[in-house]
């Protein structure tokens, strides 16, 4: 789940749970509610006795009490799956040709991806994170470039230098890579 979903949706209940818990404040405080309101006023309850109970002789109330709870269960599962899951891969297969393969922990791929995309000319700093799953991993790496570097450039020696390296040493046949490049700030230079 991408940051932003995850941040709307926490903004949005934590702002309907704000204004009914402080309109209810508010009325138990004294003051007078509009007239659309819920509450007549500080002695009024939530929901009275006949509110409570005006649909339990229906056939279809308590069905759909337990689908709408069984359904907010349901998405509050999901969300909670989607905050909580790991987004880093913390272990490669790799083949061995024996046929039992090995298993290559993702952060040391990442180091050396890391280190050897920050020895290519131009490159500033560099960040390697993987992604995918044990059998088939990709990468996400984040290149921070000189102002003399062209990216085109830096694009080909990342992805015949390092990245064939990292897919070569694992013994993976592929190893899909997004790769982002910003430049560093600087300050102008005067040309004259």
């Amino acid at each position: 789940m991408s940051r932003t979903v995850n941040r709307v949706l926490i903004g949005l209940v934590g702002l309907v749970l704000l204004v009914v818990g402080g309109s209810v404040l508010a009325v138990g405080l004294g003051v007078d509610p509009p007239s659309w309101w819920i509450h007549d006023g500080e002695k009024d309850v939530l929901l009275s006795h006949a509110e409570r109970t005006r649909w339990d002789g229906e056939g279809w109330w308590w069905p759909t009490v337990i689908a709408v709870l069984a359904l907010v269960v349901l998405l509050t599962l999901w969300w909670l799956t989607a905050v909580l899951r790991r987004r880093r891969l913390t272990e490669v297969r790799v083949n061995t040709g024996d046929g039992e393969g090995a298993l290559l922990r993702g952060r040391a791929l990442e180091g050396v991806l890391e280190g050897d995309a920050a020895e290519l000319d131009g490159v500033h700093r560099a960040h390697a994170h993987l992604t995918g799953s044990p059998d088939a991993p990709g990468t996400r790496v984040r290149l921070l470039l000189e102002p003399h570097v062209d990216p085109g450039t830096a694009l080909h020696h990342l992805t015949t230098g390092a990245l064939a390296h990292a897919r070569d040493s694992a013994g993976l046949a592929s190893l899909p890579a997004e790769v982002r490049m910003t430049g560093v700030r600087h300050k102008a230079e005067r040309v004259s």
